[in-house]
């Protein structure tokens, strides 16, 4: 049994995958005070809540935190007592290593999403990942990572905002009735959704443009299905692109005799 881990800046996500399929998604706030002795108890409530009882004997962490990762390799060493695969790290090999300027550290989601998307989808494709930043990862024909582009995250646009403004309020991220808002919150709504829509597609023309041919768009992150609504802003939306991801570098490593 593999348990996948992947940490962001806001939420983390376990998953247990059983060598067939996913059997459970559960997530937690990201707190880096969070010792390995509370995730065994949270883990172990949650897999005795909805009757899940397997021993696990592999571990993956992917991390855009580093100061979790030190609890999160305790916790798979000495309750599960294994050695966990840490994406990014020189120990965890990965089948298409990035292709970007020297000293570039790329995150371990991004290289995760590009190698999970090119394994569903192929070649030539653009990630756009709806997390705390909004991501563009561009994957090449042969399933490298050869660059992107980093936005601020809607949610964290619509913190700036609320922060930046005394008079203005925090408003929740939707899809307006109508591009034109007729009270304060509507035009918020407004701004921030369409001034997105209106974000993405222009960045993934741009990089169509460059890369001199067209692009397959794939959505992830928490917000991607509020903008999957939108007709042809997509070709696709994939909410467990990195859990899948994680489970295929695990399987490569272990291919390779590396675990």
């Amino acid at each position: 049994m593999l348990l996948c881990i992947d940490t962001g800046n806001t939420n983390t996500q376990f998953s247990i995958w059983d060598g067939r399929r996913f059997l459970c998604h559960w997530r937690s706030a990201t707190d880096h005070r969070r010792t390995a002795d509370q995730y065994y108890v949270w883990l172990r409530s949650m897999m005795s809540l909805t009757g899940i009882d397997v021993d696990i004997d592999a571990c993956i962490i992917s991390s855009t935190v580093p100061r979790v990762v030190f609890n999160l390799r305790v916790l798979c060493n000495r309750y599960f007592e294994t050695r966990p695969l840490v994406v990014g790290k020189p120990d965890c090999l990965l089948p298409a290593p990035p292709r970007v300027d020297p000293g570039t550290v790329v995150g371990p989601d991004r290289i995760v999403n590009t190698w999970s998307a090119f394994d569903r989808y192929g070649p030539d494709l653009v990630v756009v990942d709806f997390g705390t930043a909004t991501t563009f990862d561009v994957v090449d024909s042969d399933g490298a990572y050869v660059g992107g582009v980093i936005a601020p995250g809607v949610n964290l646009s619509l913190e700036a905002l609320h922060m930046g403004a005394a008079s203005l309020p925090h408003v929740d991220v939707t899809r307006p009735a109508q591009v034109i808002g007729t009270n304060t919150v509507a035009c918020i709504e407004s701004g921030v959704f369409w001034g997105y829509v209106g974000l993405v597609r222009e960045i993934c023309a741009r990089i169509a443009e460059e890369r001199g041919q067209a692009m397959k768009i794939i959505a992830t992150g928490g917000l991607a299905a509020l903008f999957h609504q939108i007709e042809d802003l997509f070709d696709t939306w994939d909410d467990d692109l990195t859990m899948h991801g994680l489970r295929l570098i695990h399987d490569y490593n272990k291919e390779m005799g590396n675990v």
